[in-house]
């Protein structure tokens, strides 16, 4: 052991130990008076690391503790209206360097050498407070689970193809499932080069997505163990680890739907003994999530890896003469976290709309009979002309709830063809909302217009047709 640091540095369980002490407490209750701070939120770390760990810091491209493997993150949390902790935001992985990444074999990748095990200290977010006065609150021995890894690996491979075709200006956070290439830097920064294209890029970082540091999150708050975490949700897997030794996560997914193609919603609830008899309402997608799952979930949407990935399965109907009637409702509108970020990329809008989709769709052979087949099902990430619609859509929502507008009256309408409206979504009159001041209020909720869902299905048949 270090005789200079009260902990061994090259165990990565005395390191976690040893960050109990920091639970509780800021890093002003540990620092020195002539101590420099450091400015910009990205310096909270390099802190930590001075402060409490009494490191220096240093350009050594290694995990922060190198000797144990071990990789030091520090991450905000939100606190909801009943006293809960919520994930404020993603958890980056380091810069994407365009031309350095694209030379890089997962296995060699900065990512891989120093995420693999991560001691993740979360603090509470404060506006406008003071680094040295942010209290930590909870810390974790995050390994990443080696079935976790296989789905990262593909995410990650996925996103240096896409910078291989040229195409890293059109990266989002929708191609991938757990690892993400999100926005970084600040506001007005100059796009940077690409290696396979002239087109400027965004800057850009590897990074958790939100729904997964919800899981690293949940783990930490049920189980309270002070161990290394190789976490599985309580949920139901949907993907075996020797399953995805052999295909991806969407193939294997969409391989199980295949066979029922073209059957009728009918004949795959009969040969997969699926009582109809009460005609639910979601009868169509706990058919869809019952081939999906090979029986074993009535909805996939809360399996792990739908879960950890922040991904939504939604099934569409059409009619014979092509037109969908429905809309497709969302989440209601949090109209404390709408007040509370400012932040775009930040929100659980944008979450939403730039997770991966997984729609299933049945069509209807004559009209007005209601005898609809299993069409299609693919997977789809929204496009970023679409995504840039949806910010505006987002601030206008906000500007609203800031002041107080909350009714029919101000919002996006499916008449307006905008892509996006808002409209009530509640059980009944008493059903409300409560806003960042306490006062409830009707529950709205977010909508793709049925027009744009028509459109994502136009697409694809086109895409379909030029692939045949």
């Amino acid at each position: 052991m270090n005789e200079k640091l009260p902990y061994d540095i090259t165990k990565a369980e005395s390191i976690f130990n040893y960050s109990i002490g920091l639970l509780e407490k800021t890093l002003r209750d540990f620092v020195q008076d002539d101590y420099k701070q450091k400015a910009g939120k990205g310096q909270l770390g390099q802190m930590v690391e001075e402060i409490y760990f009494l490191l220096r810091n240093n350009s050594n491209p290694n995990a922060d503790f190198s000797t144990a493997g071990v990789e030091l993150k520090c991450t905000p949390l939100n606190k909801g209206r009943q006293g809960e902790y919520k994930i404020k935001e993603r958890l980056a992985c380091g810069m994407i360097n365009y031309c350095e990444v694209v030379n890089e074999d997962f296995e060699t990748s900065h990512f891989y050498l120093k995420c693999q095990l991560m001691l993740i200290l979360f603090y509470l977010h404060q506006k406008n407070t003071n680094a040295l006065d942010l209290k930590f609150i909870f810390s974790v021995l995050w390994k990443l689970p080696e079935k976790d890894l296989i789905i990262i690996k593909n995410d990650y491979d996925t996103i240096i193809a896409k910078i291989k075709r040229g195409e890293a200006h059109l990266l989002s956070e929708g191609d991938t499932l757990y690892l993400g290439a999100c926005h970084k830097g600040q506001k007005g920064d100059k796009p940077v080069k690409q290696p396979f294209s002239d087109i400027p890029a965004a800057k850009r970082a590897f990074s958790l997505k939100p729904a997964y540091m919800r899981t690293i999150l949940a783990f930490v708050v049920e189980s309270k163990k002070n161990a290394i975490a190789n976490y599985t949700l309580k949920g139901q897997q949907l993907v075996s680890f020797e399953e995805l030794k052999n295909n991806n996560f969407e193939k294997t997914v969409l391989g199980r739907i295949e066979p029922y193609l073209h059957l009728s919603y009918q004949q795959i609830a009969n040969s997969k003994n699926i009582d109809l008899s009460k005609n639910p309402k979601n009868k169509f997608s706990i058919i869809s999530s019952i081939i999906a799952s090979n029986g074993t979930s009535t909805n996939i949407n809360r399996t792990e890896e739908f879960t950890k990935a922040g991904m939504t399965m939604k099934t569409i109907r059409v009619e014979a003469n092509g037109i969908i009637k429905e809309a497709m409702s969302f989440e209601n509108i949090d109209y404390v976290e709408i007040a509370q970020c400012d932040d775009w990329y930040d929100s659980r809008l944008f979450e939403i709309f730039s997770s991966r989709f997984m729609f299933v769709v049945y069509r209807e052979q004559h009209q007005g009979e209601k005898d609809y087949v299993l069409d299609d099902a693919f997977f789809w990430t929204m496009p970023k002309e679409d995504l840039d619609t949806a910010q505006r859509y987002w601030e206008h929502i906000r500007e609203n709830v800031l002041a107080n507008h909350i009714s029919e009256e101000y919002w996006w309408k499916g008449a307006d063809k905008k892509k996006f409206h808002v409209r009530p979504k509640a059980r009944n009159s008493s059903d409300l909302a409560t806003t960042i001041e306490g006062k409830k209020v009707k529950k709205f909720c977010y909508w793709f217009n049925n027009e744009y869902v028509r459109d994502i299905l136009s697409q694809r048949r086109n895409n379909n047709d030029r692939t045949e």
